[in-house]
């Protein structure tokens, strides 16, 4: 009589316990179920979600039709719109209007950016329009400045609205974009000509080439190299063409003097 008692007890308790397995199995199924794509929708390629098909977008937790309007395609990616060559998206962004292209222009291929044409070769545009770049002679129309609509040839050199030859005189020769010129090494610009570099006496040519320096132990006097006169407790500092005192002296009347 006394065990009757337990053994429903224990009963009852296993009958709680499966019932909250149940619970609880059902409660990861409804999770389940709520992670299940949508209809028009797939699994992510990424994992632990989903993405709407091609043609489709997200809107809370659907996937509703992309409306593509007239003159405008499905882009790349299959989530957007854009409009077909030769229109562009309006004001609203809902639509494709027709991009209005002057005279001597052509529609260009960056109908999201801009106006959607570009002038033809041979023009500029200006207020809206395209009009005619006059190029003078020895020149050639600049494409792709952005500041300049002509460019002078090669050996030739702007002043103006014309384009003058430049012509290099002996012992020079053209540089940059061949519009100016420089002198040979050993030479220097005089006016127009190019004259040699009187080197003097212990002097040597620099690196520019067109200018001299004083060899170490000589200082530079006028168009001469004289000798450096050192003191005692001197040395001829790092540049090679003048003279310090060694540490605890000072220079002073052309000596080195020491201090007490």
């Amino acid at each position: 009589m006394c065990i009757e008692p337990r053994r429903r007890l224990a009963a009852w308790a296993c009958l709680l316990f499966g019932a909250s397995l149940l619970a609880a199995y059902a409660g990861v199924s409804a999770q389940a179920d709520e992670r299940l794509p949508p209809r028009n929708a797939h699994a992510s390629r990424f994992g632990g979600d989903w993405e709407c098909s091609r043609g489709f977008h997200q809107v809370e937790e659907a996937c509703v039709p992309i409306r593509v309007p007239p003159n405008a395609y499905l882009d790349a990616f299959g989530n957007d719109w854009d409009c077909n060559r030769g229109y562009m998206k309006d004001d609203q962004g809902v639509g494709c209007n027709s991009v209005k292209v002057p005279a001597n222009a052509h529609v260009d291929d960056e109908e999201a950016f801009g106006t959607g044409w570009e002038c033809d070769r041979g023009y500029r545009e200006a207020g809206g329009r395209c009009t005619r770049v006059v190029v003078p002679a020895n020149a050639y129309f600049a494409e792709f400045s952005p500041d300049r609509s002509w460019e002078c040839d090669p050996g030739y050199r702007q002043e103006g609205e014309k384009c003058i030859a430049v012509r290099a005189p002996p012992q020079g020769f053209l540089v940059g974009e061949r519009d100016e010129w420089a002198c040979d090494r050993g030479f220097m610009k005089s006016a127009d000509s190019c004259v040699p570099v009187a080197v003097p006496a212990n002097g040597y040519l620099d690196s520019s080439g067109d200018a001299w320096r004083c060899e170490r132990g000589f200082r530079q006097e006028g168009a001469s190299c004289v000798r450096l006169v050192v003191p005692a407790g001197g040395y001829i500092d790092y540049t090679g063409n003048g003279w310090t005192c060694a540490e605890g002296s000072h220079a002073h009347d052309g000596v080195c003097t020491y201090d007490r």
